[in-house]
């Protein structure tokens, strides 16, 4: 994919993203709670060079008690800041229908990941699409609620 292309995608990405978090916050999730088939949560991290807070829009799954998100930045080479901003401080809350919870984010195992990767691309097959576009393993990214 040309540069210029993935920087388009990438921040269009970002608006889109930033647009269905404010309308899932103003609704208390009672709008666009689901994208894709899939329950969406606001994830809120630190940002890791301005120190800001920084939300955006993901969709998730559950393992146990543990929420479960994917930092495939719709297949970029590059990753995701808010995956960035865990791994520098990976404290950070989340928004699900109007109710906050503090988390701790940590990368998937190898055994999590062999396990999870399966479920989560029969439930949105665009996930093996994006892996398929990129040569970075896309993170499985466990976020642990406090």
């Amino acid at each position: 994919m040309s540069h210029t292309r993935e920087k388009v995608r990438r921040f269009l990405i970002r608006v889109m993203s930033r647009a269905h978090g404010g309308v899932y916050r103003a609704s208390r999730g009672r709008l666009l709670g689901h994208l894709a088939g899939m329950p969406v949560l606001l994830l809120t991290t630190t940002g890791r060079r301005s120190g800001r807070r920084r939300t955006v829009a993901l969709t998730y799954f559950r393992d146990g008690a543990d929420l479960v998100v994917i930092g495939s930045f719709g297949g970029s080479d590059l990753p995701p800041g808010w995956w960035l901003n865990l791994q520098r401080a990976p404290k950070a809350s989340v928004l699900i229908r109007g109710t906050t919870s503090k988390v701790t984010a940590r990368t998937a195992t190898a055994e999590e990941h062999g396990r999870l990767w399966p479920l989560i691309t029969a439930a949105y097959p665009g996930y093996a699409r994006y892996q398929e576009r990129t040569a970075r393993l896309i993170p499985i990214v466990m976020l642990t609620p406090e």
